[in-house]
């Protein structure tokens, strides 16, 4: 799957967790800085590809196999920046750089990742990074 249908993905279930009223594509477009054209266009592709359905209401649905990709992607950023926080990063270019990485990290390499992150956890239940 490509960089970009990854980031719609995590960006609509990241959307999904903050709206009551669903997630609608003005409200991706807001959220990523694209054009809502260029939006529509990603949003039919993955519509096409069984990641995502769009309701009466126009309300994007993440479709099983969407919503565990989007899980995925969302876990490996949050574990990516927690880590890099514990590193000392600031938590600004911790996010940024997990954003980047987040897409092209082996699962290998990614799985090492998770295991120091629940260490770093367990040494540090009062962290503010893991409220």
């Amino acid at each position: 799957m490509r960089e970009s249908a990854e980031m719609y993905l995590e960006t609509i279930l990241v959307l999904q967790k903050g709206k009551d009223d669903g997630v609608h594509a003005v409200d991706v477009s807001r959220a990523m800085g694209y054009s809502k054209p260029s939006v529509s266009v990603a949003l039919k592709r993955l519509k096409n590809q069984g990641y995502i359905d769009v309701d009466g209401f126009d309300h994007i649905i993440l479709l099983p196999e969407g919503e565990r990709i989007a899980k995925e992607v969302y876990e490996r950023h949050e574990v990516l920046s927690a880590v890099f926080m514990e590193l000392g990063v600031s938590e600004e270019t911790a996010i940024k750089d997990a954003c980047k990485i987040e897409h092209v990290i082996s699962k290998e390499t990614f799985e090492a990742f998770k295991r120091r992150s629940a260490l770093i956890k367990q040494r540090c239940l009062g962290c503010e990074h893991y409220k």
